[in-house]
């Protein structure tokens, strides 16, 4: 004896596409909720995709001031030449003790400022 085999999917119609059951009020629902939570995921991530626009384009506008210390003195090092060459022979001259000194003196109100 051989049984016919039950697929658990719907049986489609002769003519046309699959034809799905219509889901009961409760399968609505349930439905219906996932749609709206789909259409809020889109949201949320276009909202962020947008947001992440705006700190992009707002960082370029800056030039970078959210940088690191290290990028932004090689920018500068880069626009002032002159200036840095200034500094640099102004450290040679000073020789390294009164270096350290000042460095001990002007690090620590730096430092602050930063905060």
């Amino acid at each position: 004896m051989s049984t016919p085999s039950t697929s658990s999917r719907p049986v489609a119609p002769e003519q046309g596409g699959p034809a799905l059951p219509r889901p009961t009020a409760q399968q609505q629902r349930i439905l219906d909720r996932i749609a709206l939570q789909r259409e809020r995921l889109r949201a949320r991530r276009a909202a962020r995709a947008q947001a992440q626009a705006l700190t992009e384009s707002q960082r370029a506008a800056a030039g970078g001031a959210e940088d690191s210390f290290a990028l932004r003195a090689a920018g500068f090092a880069r626009e002032h030449p002159l200036a840095v060459a200034a500094i640099a022979g102004v450290a040679v001259v000073a020789g390294p003790r009164r270096l350290i000194r000042w460095a001990g003196v002007l690090l620590p109100m730096l430092l602050r400022l930063r905060r």
